[in-house]
């Protein structure tokens, strides 16, 4: 894949970044309300504006009516077709790909089987998923010259957003992983966990745009845990051990493989869901069928889901009550537990909530594999805007 040419530069730092930020997130916007939220006078957004439209960065969208006068404005946006994005998720035997744009929007996905965990045979499947989503782009879609970026994601730690420190599911240490595909694509790289990632998407161009302070929980092949305080992620050495699967839940529930009994990984993930439909209905059961009985009122399903949705819900409970975020967002490939188990859920949520407390904001996000590598693409795009190498 050839490196990068089409598209204009990103804003360089201070005021011109703050403007070009400010309309990539919450626009299109009037320059009155630009200036208004920026704190910024009239004449030094013109200036600032002039020349972010005169590049290219930024267009002028179409015309609405002012607020006060009724006077015709031209809000500004950003030109999404400006610059593109793939995002390669890596999951357990398999990798997922997306393009998006520049503002998260997916136009293309692929996905494929991975052949082991050798780094080279992974980088050799990233590349050719990159190639793969840039061919299935409707024409006209993505810049001359090809993607801008490439993020990667997946369940491990790179303190770096380059090195892969830790990776239990591949069996990595300390893998340049970023190094790899820069060096395979010809493409900007980063790499980051795979929660971190979607929760990053979420508070760019999803369910936590607005919010200062929110958690995101997800829930498929394993359960993660995404917070981020003041527009900040938070980050910490310990991303990608799954710490918040060992949470206790049920003192009587099933067991998890590190022994725990009734913890996030024995109640809520995919694989423990099809075990205890397997032992309760005496044959192999798929977590998707296992809702569709609950749905249709099979009592055996029906309580194993409601279990779930019920340790579900006291998961939400607790972090609301630990860290008191503005909104939780539950999303991730096993995320229809909680709208099949939604009662449970929900009653879960306010039996472990103090009577007088706020109630908690909870959103439930579609999710699949395509999320989760969109998450990767964001974090490329926040690695091209906010230049963080």
């Amino acid at each position: 894949m050839a490196a990068p040419t089409g598209g204009p530069e990103w804003a360089e730092g201070g005021s011109e970044l703050q403007v070009a930020l400010e309309v990539l997130l919450r626009g299109p916007l009037s320059r009155a309300e630009l200036a208004r939220r920026l704190d910024l006078s009239q004449p030094t957004l013109t200036r600032l504006t002039k020349d972010l439209v005169r590049r290219g960065l930024l267009v002028e969208s179409s015309a609405r009516p002012g607020p006060a006068v009724g006077r015709p404005s031209q809000p500004l946006d950003v030109d999404v077709s400006s610059h593109h994005f793939v995002g390669v998720n890596l999951a357990v035997g398999s990798a997922h790909a997306v393009l998006v744009d520049l503002r998260g929007t997916v136009v293309a996905t692929r996905s494929a089987a991975l052949p082991g965990d050798d780094p080279a045979a992974v980088v050799a499947v990233v590349a050719d998923l990159a190639d793969a989503v840039v061919a299935d782009a409707p024409a006209g879609t993505a810049q001359a010259g090809g993607p801008t970026g490439i993020g990667v994601s997946l369940g491990g730690h790179s303190p770096d957003g380059t090195t892969v420190h830790l990776a239990p599911f591949l069996g990595w240490h300390d893998v340049p992983l970023g190094t790899l595909v820069r060096e395979r694509t010809g493409l900007p790289a980063v790499v980051e966990n795979d929660v971190a990632a979607l929760t990053s998407a979420e508070h760019w161009f999803g369910a936590g745009r607005d919010a200062r302070t929110f958690a995101v929980v997800t829930v498929g092949a394993g359960v993660g845990y995404g917070l981020v305080v003041h527009d900040r992620l938070v980050r910490h050495p310990d991303m990608g051990l799954g710490l918040v699967g060992h949470y206790p839940l049920d003192p009587n529930g099933p067991l998890c493989p590190e022994g725990h009994r009734g913890c996030a990984a024995a109640m809520l993930t995919t694989e423990a869901l099809e075990a205890e439909a397997a032992v309760a209905l005496r044959r192999p059961v798929t977590s998707t069928e296992l809702l569709d009985l609950a749905r249709a009122g099979d009592p055996a399903a029906r309580r194993i889901v409601d279990d779930a949705g019920r340790a579900l819900g006291r998961l939400v409970a607790a972090v609301a009550n630990l860290t008191m975020p503005e909104r939780v967002v539950l999303t991730g490939e096993g995320v229809d537990l909680a709208v099949v188990a939604g009662d449970a859920v929900r009653t879960a949520v306010t039996a472990d909530r103090h009577p007088q407390a706020t109630p908690v904001d909870l959103v439930v996000e579609p999710g699949d594999f395509a999320q989760w590598a969109r998450g990767a693409a964001v974090v490329a795009i926040q690695d091209f805007v906010l230049h963080t190498r």
